[in-house]
């Protein structure tokens, strides 16, 4: 009730001081056909009006989209068709303030708006949500809401709105904010318009030349009553990334009474993918009469993402857990810095040194998206809106073929350089001798998401004083979420893998040749592992192809396999107001969801069902929860150049799919493992925004906007230690576990640290963003903006996606031949998420992108773009510096081809 009492005061407050204030002169942009912008004259009552296009006709339709927004948000707008200056829609979004986006595998795919994690942040396409799913298998296996974008083509949206501030009409789901994607309307284009892309794309790490094409096509009939829209894509890109990774730090003796923390593992990485990202959009447009419009939209995209993981890692863990040795050990601040590390020589035992990983997966996202939107006014004051659809998405390992070699040895580390640095005494990293098959697995894990829907809206325009409107809507959604994990018997490859009518060794495997010549090179390392022998993918595909059916029969993994089934049933009522210089908007949304979570409860005496990953017995759990809404927003012209926005709402967004599962996800190479909590409580916020806006002219804004999220609880995860089932090669296993018993071999009860996620204390986000977008001088311009994000849990605990400082600056040139960008991004060091039972966090990062357009002629450009120029690096650690754990090389990105428009 806090929060009503105060939207309730805060209106009637605003309302007065708002009918003080009369509109005596303003001069909306409206929006001109085929991209352009129709410009507001410069000065009031000026009589002619002056036609803008490219970059800065796009940056006036989005300053006006913010200026005429019941909101507080910001736009962004194409300048062109399939000319937004980013290749995906998150890369575009990292423009606007408050919104940052990480480069892990060197392009943005999820976005995170003033400070909070990726997964508090809502996508709508058109207004409604679209199903997700993620091509890499940690993210597949994490199963988030957080919207992948490199499922959404940048060439297919005509605007991008972010709503800052909560209103009763827009779907809930968005403590950070919202986005609302906006893809194009043929009744908006010209008659005929045909335009097309095609470009090359060259990686500097992978050293590969590969295609980007795109074009669309849109027709409408000579009365503007009919039009269809249709748009396809085709981009590939082979991309590599050089890394050096530590897993974790676990603590050891070192002699005296007194203990350290060392480097669970530490690797080189390599990782090489082919993606490859294709689709269309349709759309459909109807409009016989200005009382009826019809609107039926399709969506498809697919993104292939075949990749190969090698890594070949130091294994102070294992070799000390199994009776090796430190020697000169250098601890700082009670990490063991430094140091040189022997395993014992009794390999049987389970004594490793050294560990070589090789992952070669077969992985795709593919989603699917079908509405249709009905418009119908059947009086002058009566508005009726109905929208159903369907999406759909997949997201899957289909294949993915696990060998892990191993051996014992002797190294040297040292983490206080640039990065880390390993010398192998033994074994000769260069060569397979010498190294066992120590694990070997097939798998695959694919995860789905659908949602059903169906909206009704009605809105009736009032003459009731200040009150100009009444709306009111309902909604009904059915979503699904599913996931299921599939591996052979952890391991039982490994002793009957036969190659040639022989057992397989690691040089089975082997494909001849090292690591590329300047792996590394990038991260500027001396001293760290740059050259192994590699695995041959094609011949570990048809090594574990050629085995017995016996070998790789697959299995349920049960803490992985589960289901998500959310029913919702909401409304909304809404009010808006308005008079001379103000207007506003009071309402109140509220929403049931029933929740049933399908799972899998792990071990117990009597388990239902028993497969060599352990016994298991299925379990589902249901619950209901309903949220109240409420939200106001007033805007205030306290001038025709100023504008103040006051708003306050309350938001709500529900857990990550994998938090309400009953399963458990272990990982038994480093005893490990995320559980979850069917009765976990969504995140909730109350929350305040103030933004004073000036607009000296139609290319011109510089506002400043103050927000507060007051959030009652956030989802946390608390570590314990569980007895659970692992499988392990008889040898292999943990000192510390033990047989299970039950016939299996392989099976082991192991102490497992498991994080599980709970109701944490609440906390709060502040903060203020500042913009400024300006036409400079004879056709130079500029944009930047600026974020400060003070986010604090109760408890004292980080906040995850939170960056302290962000900003971008861009600079612009354009004339009649040539259009000219440069863009610096950047975000301050940042805290990810517990990841293996310990902080992760990230240092800053930023990145130097341009693009440049030669007008051949008024229908052909060429055009020329670059990501990453400054080929900046990702460096992550685990609470402080002192303990690094990853180091990321993406490489530069280089793009070249023509843009043709007719």
């Amino acid at each position: 009730m806090t929060v009503i009492r105060l939207l309730a005061a805060s209106v009637s407050t605003f309302a007065l001081a708002a009918s003080a204030h009369a509109k005596t002169a303003d001069t909306p942009i409206s929006s001109a056909p085929s991209g352009t912008v129709q410009a507001a004259p410069a000065e009031p009552g000026a009589e002619d009006d002056i036609i803008v296009t490219g970059i800065r006709g796009s940056v006036q339709a989005s300053i006006n989209a913010k200026r005429e927004s019941s909101v507080i948000s910001d736009v962004l707008t194409a300048e062109d068709i399939g000319k937004f200056p980013d290749k995906n829609v998150a890369e575009a979004l990292q423009r606007l303030p408050g919104i940052v986006v990480n480069r892990e595998f060197g392009e943005g795919e999820r976005v995170s708006l003033r400070g909070t994690a990726p997964n508090l942040t809502k996508t709508l396409v058109n207004g409604h949500s679209i199903a997700t799913a993620d091509w890499f298998i940690l993210d597949q296996v994490a199963s988030t809401r957080s919207f992948n974008y490199l499922t959404l083509p940048a060439e297919i949206v005509g605007q991008l709105e972010v709503y800052k501030s909560p209103q009763a009409d827009v779907e809930e789901g968005g403590v950070g904010g919202t986005i609302n994607v906006h893809t194009r309307n043929p009744l908006d284009l010209k008659p005929l318009t045909v335009s097309a892309s095609v470009q090359g794309v060259y990686s500097d790490l992978s050293g590969k030349v590969d295609p980007q094409i795109s074009g669309l096509f849109s027709w409408k009939n000579a009365d503007e009553t009919f039009g269809i829209l249709i748009g396809g894509i085709y981009q590939k890109r082979q991309t590599r990334r050089d890394g050096i990774e530590v897993f974790g730090y676990t603590p050891f003796s070192v002699g005296g009474g007194q203990t350290a923390l060392f480097p669970t593992l530490i690797g080189s990485a390599l990782f090489k993918q082919n993606r490859e990202r294709y689709g269309g959009n349709i759309g459909i447009q109807f409009r016989p009469s200005d009382e009826l419009e019809i609107n039926v939209t399709g969506l498809y995209s697919r993104f292939n993402a075949d990749n190969l993981n090698l890594n070949y890692l130091a294994w102070p863990e294992r070799a000390l857990g199994s009776g090796g040795t430190v020697t000169n050990p250098t601890i700082v601040n009670g990490v063991a810095v430094a140091g040189t590390v022997t395993s014992s020589n009794n390999a049987g035992s389970g004594a490793r040194a050294v560990v070589y990983d090789a992952i070669d997966r077969q992985a795709y996202a593919e989603t699917y998206s079908a509405d249709l939107d009905l418009k119908y006014k059947p009086t002058d004051q009566l508005t009726v809106h109905f929208k159903a659809g369907w999406t759909k998405a997949t997201g899957a390992t289909s294949n993915e073929n696990f060998l892990e070699t191993a051996g014992t040895g002797s190294f040297s580390y040292d983490l206080r350089g640039k990065a880390p640095q390993v010398k192998f005494t033994s074994p000769n990293p260069t060569s397979p001798a010498n190294m066992l098959i120590d694990f070997s697995r097939i798998q695959s894990v694919t995860n789905e998401d659908e949602e059903k829907y169906a909206y009704l809206d009605l809105e009736h325009e009032v003459d009731w004083g200040p009150l100009s409107a009444l709306k009111v809507g309902i909604k009904y959604t059915n979503h699904d979420r599913t996931a299921l994990r599939l591996a052979t018997n952890g391991g039982v490859l490994t002793p009957g893998l036969i190659c040639g009518g022989a057992p397989c060794t690691a040089a089975s495997f082997a494909s001849g040749h090292g690591t590329p010549d300047d792996f590394l090179d990038g991260l500027d390392t001396p001293g760290a592992l740059n050259n192994y022998w590699t695995v041959d993918p094609a011949k570990l595909g048809q090594i574990y192809g050629s085995q017995a059916a016996a070998l790789t029969a697959k299995f349920v993994v049960p803490g992985n396999t589960y289901s998500i089934n959310e029913k919702t049933y909401g409304g909304y009522a809404l009010a808006k107001f308005g008079g001379e210089g103000w207007r506003a908007n009071v309402g109140v949304r509220v929403v049931k969801t029933d929740q049933t979570s399908t799972g899998s409860l792990i071990g117990g005496a009597n388990p239902q069902f028993t497969n060599p990953f352990g016994g298991y017995t299925p379990t589902t759990s249901d619950r209901s929860y309903t949220d109240v809404l409420p939200s106001a927003n007033l805007s205030v012209d306290l001038s025709p150049k100023f504008v103040l926005r006051f708003a306050a709402g309350k938001t709500v967004t529900r857990p990550d799919f994998v938090d309400i599962t009953p399963g458990v996800d272990l990982n038994g190479t480093l005893l490990t493992g995320q559980g979850g909590n069917p009765n976990l409580k969504p995140y909730r916020a109350n929350q305040y925004d103030v933004s004073l806006e000036w607009y000296p002219d139609a290319e011109t804004i510089v506002a400043l906007a103050v927000f507060y999220k007051d959030i009652q609880s956030y989802i946390v995860n608390r570590s314990s230690v569980e007895i659970l089932p692992g499988t392990f090669v008889p040898g292999t296993q943990p000192a510390s576990c033990v047989p299970a018993g039950g016939g299996n071999p392989n099976l082991f009860n192991c102490p497992f640290s498991i994080n599980r996620r709970s109701n944490g204390d609440g906390g709060r986000n502040q903060g203020f963003e500042f913009q400024v977008s300006r036409p400079i001088w004879g056709g130079f311009g500029a944009i930047a903006n600026y974020t400060y994000s003070d986010a604090k849990a109760n408890d004292g605990g980080p906040i995850p996606g939170n960056s302290k400082h962000s900003y971008n600056l861009t600079g612009y040139y354009e004339n009649d031949l040539v259009t000219a960008r440069l863009s610096y991004t950047y975000r301050s060091a940042f805290f990810i998420d517990i990841d293996r039972s310990a902080p992760l966090n990230q240092a800053s990062l930023s990145s130097l992108d341009a693009s440049l357009g030669f007008n051949v002629t008024k229908n052909v450009t060429l055009t020329a773009d670059a990501v990453n120029l400054t080929n900046r690096r990702i460096i992550q650690y685990s609470g402080t510096r002192d303990r690094v754990r990853n180091i990321y090389d993406n490489g530069r990105q280089f793009y070249f081809g023509a843009r043709f428009k007719f």
